[in-house]
């Protein structure tokens, strides 16, 4: 029944989505889908709880744990690209649907990324605290590279797929080549100390 109210949701939008077309989708009564969930805001919410949860399990389970900082962040990434484009109805819900139906279903979304924001930046901590050379990296300088990196794999995921294809979209792992690519690179110069200033 998710997975049915999830494809509609994402494909019709929340308005255009009936519960006789999720009902008929995943082959139950209109009766048996309210007999679960009380109503269309709860299905929908109960559907944005899934994805998300779902999104952040993939990303952490991705992690390789015990590996440098680096192949962790990679591996981190990789792993997000990957759901997102195994997951297009899912990823569609919580980037599209979800943020254009204003509180609740945006605080949904909100705690889910505020959950990878976290998990992102005690990884950019670690290769912080293992790399750094000629200076640490202060805690809000940290925080605030982490919501940049999480703020462009989101924009990189729809622009991504699960392979190459022909209209030459990226496949997921080369979205976080890409993306590993800008960050690390960035990163690296940090840690020396070669920060970026305007030219005077």
């Amino acid at each position: 029944m998710l997975d049915a109210a999830v494809r509609a949701f994402a494909r019709c939008g929340y308005q255009n989505a009936s519960m006789d077309d999720i009902a008929e989708l995943a082959g139950v009564s209109k009766p048996l889908v309210y007999l679960y969930l009380n109503s269309k805001e709860e299905l929908f919410a109960a559907c944005l709880r899934r994805e998300a949860a779902s999104l952040v399990a993939a990303v952490r389970g991705a992690v390789e744990r015990g590996a440098p900082p680096d192949r962790q962040l990679w591996s981190g990434l990789s792993g997000f690209f990957a759901h997102t484009s195994r997951h297009p109805d899912g990823w569609a819900l919580l980037h599209v649907q979800a943020r254009t139906h204003g509180h609740p279903y945006a605080h949904e979304v909100a705690a889910m990324r505020t959950e990878i924001v976290a998990f992102v930046t005690q990884l950019i901590a670690a290769a912080a605290r293992k790399g750094a050379r000629e200076r640490r990296l202060a805690a809000a300088e940290v925080s605030g590279l982490a919501h940049a990196l999480v703020g462009a794999a989101e924009s990189l995921a729809d622009w991504a797929g699960d392979t190459e294809r022909p209209d030459g979209r990226p496949s997921a792992q080369e979205a976080a080549a890409t993306l590993m690519n800008f960050a690390w690179a960035g990163l690296g110069n940090l840690l020396r100390g070669q920060d970026w200033s305007p030219a005077r």
